[in-house]
């Protein structure tokens, strides 16, 4: 019965010391990226438009960044005949991506646009802060609202509007993603894209012509009238798809600004080599679809091996070919028929 107790205890502890051991990781780990230090002249977040982005960080040091973003409410086309007035961060839907590695202090300037309507604010999911900025940033139109944080956790993050009404503000385009690439920066690959899905809830039905109004009931029932990519039914279609050469390694940073819907991403014919879940640090391999919750991201990354047109969906698959969430990356170079044939 002595051994018996004393195998128990053992184990006992042994359970224990496995769950202190990772928050005491954890807290080292935070407090690590707390001391580091900035150093040299403060450097201005270069402003990219979608699908693009700003260049790799690489293994530079710990800096002061300064992000400049203006929130606007305009008028833009949201399908073929389609109007639709978006807010908008830096008048792109999603906004602007910010780039930034661990350890940089950024100070980040939120300006509203002086014919906007309403005031704006910013919530960065990758702050450690109350409202992730946005107590900070509540700008009415024609002022501007200035805050500093400190980038304490690499990974992909949503940034959205959080003033109220807030699902309006998400709902009309006030999204995008903030990347904080670890010390070193991630691996090099040949071509990133930025892909960011929504949901839209007008009036009319899908593709109905002329400017469209928000629709309050169609959102509380998430009833979307339009599912996208980067803001438009077909935004990465035709003249507009992504591009890569056979050989190539593609990184895709992928979030989904909602508000209501989870993404199951997808690019038909390939297979995501890896995935860093949920834009963290965790490394999935041979992902055939990933799932992206609204205010979520992922990256994704792939090798391409055969050239042709593939095809990029959220495959609950009638928001893809009926709703606009569909777009196209077009591979060119050699064929190699040890990897794909048609025989007949």
């Amino acid at each position: 019965m002595k051994r018996i107790v004393t195998c128990f205890t053992l184990a006992l502890l042994t359970l224990q010391a496995c769950k202190q051991n990772p928050s005491e990781n954890s807290s080292a780990k935070s407090e690590n990226t707390m001391d580091i230090a900035v150093s040299g002249d403060a450097i201005n977040q270069s402003i990219v438009n979608p699908p693009m982005l700003p260049a790799p960080i690489g293994d530079r040091a710990a800096k002061k960044v300064v992000v400049r973003l203006e929130a606007t409410e305009e008028v833009g086309e949201l399908a073929d005949g389609v109007t639709y007035k978006f807010w908008t961060f830096n008048s792109t839907v999603p906004g602007t991506f910010i780039r930034i590695r661990v350890g940089d202090e950024v100070e980040l300037h939120v300006t509203n646009r002086s014919d906007s309507v309403m005031p704006h604010n910013i919530d960065l999911h990758a702050v450690n802060g109350p409202g992730g900025g946005a107590e900070a940033t509540n700008v009415a139109p024609g002022k501007e609202a200035i805050f500093n944080f400190k980038a304490l956790n690499p990974g992909l993050y949503v940034y959205h509007c959080a003033a109220a009404p807030v699902p309006l503000h998400i709902a009309n385009g006030m999204y995008g993603l903030i990347l904080v690439e670890p010390a070193g920066g991630l691996p090099k690959v040949d071509r990133e894209y930025y892909v960011m899905q929504g949901e839209f809830y007008t009036k009319g039905k899908t593709d109905e012509k002329g400017l469209q109004e928000f629709d309050q009931d169609k959102g509380v029932d998430e009833r979307p009238t339009y599912v996208v990519f980067n803001g438009k039914k077909n935004a990465l279609m035709g003249a507009n798809a992504l591009e890569a050469k056979v050989g190539e390694t593609v990184r895709f940073f992928v979030g989904n600004g909602g508000p209501n819907l989870v993404s199951s991403f997808h690019v038909i014919g390939e297979i995501f080599d890896r995935v860093y879940v949920e834009g963290g640090s965790k490394i999935n391999e041979n992902v055939q679809t990933t799932v992206i919750p609204a205010g979520g991201a992922a990256i994704v990354e792939f090798k391409v091996e055969e050239p042709g047109n593939y095809i990029i969906v959220d495959h609950s698959i009638f928001r893809a070919f009926n709703k606009g969430a569909i777009g196209m990356l077009k591979v060119t170079g050699e064929k190699n028929p040890k990897i794909y044939n048609k025989v007949q």
